[in-house]
């Protein structure tokens, strides 16, 4: 049977499919755009759910816009390059700028995986789901997710210089 997704409580997953946007793009502005455009699609039409929790609902959306989103760039050629070792200046409302690297290169590392991983990491370790609620969501078995999330945290760790590291 199915359920009418309640608008009202759309709000209440905005932190997680903001942190999972950052994890896919690599950019907080870019996950900001991403997030805005997840509840415009999904806000412009009544929709209908079966079997299913408002967020993994909410992250297949996110994740389809985002690769919808990649296909259009594709084909769009760039008009200017940024500049090689431009760091914009951005403001920072933490008191911990180690932190604040830190996140920020995690989730650097993580939007360079494979699609397959990323995926699966962003809705594990960034957006929290269980193992069945990642499957759920991505429409893979569990013991896919198992597997991705265990290969795409070594790509991590080895893109961070951490355990698991050496060639």
């Amino acid at each position: 049977m199915a359920r009418r997704l309640d608008t009202a409580t759309l709000g209440d997953h905005l932190d997680r499919l903001y942190r999972a946007a950052w994890a896919l793009t690599g950019s907080r502005e870019d996950a900001e755009d991403l997030v805005q455009d997840t509840y415009t699609r999904v806000l412009a039409r009544p929709r209908f759910l079966r079997r299913e929790d408002d967020l993994g609902y909410l992250l297949r959306v996110l994740r389809n816009t985002f690769l919808n989103t990649k296909r259009t760039e594709q084909r769009r050629p760039r008009t200017q390059p940024i500049a090689e070792g431009f760091e914009p200046v951005e403001e920072r409302v933490s008191t911990r700028p180690d932190r604040v690297l830190e996140t920020k290169e995690v989730f650097e590392a993580v939007a360079a995986l494979a699609d397959d991983f990323r995926d699966v990491v962003v809705a594990v370790d960034v957006v929290g789901l269980s193992y069945a609620e990642a499957a759920s969501a991505l429409r893979v078995p569990q013991g896919t997710v198992m597997s991705r999330l265990y290969r795409g945290r070594q790509q991590v760790a080895r893109r961070l210089g951490g355990p698991g590291s050496s060639p």
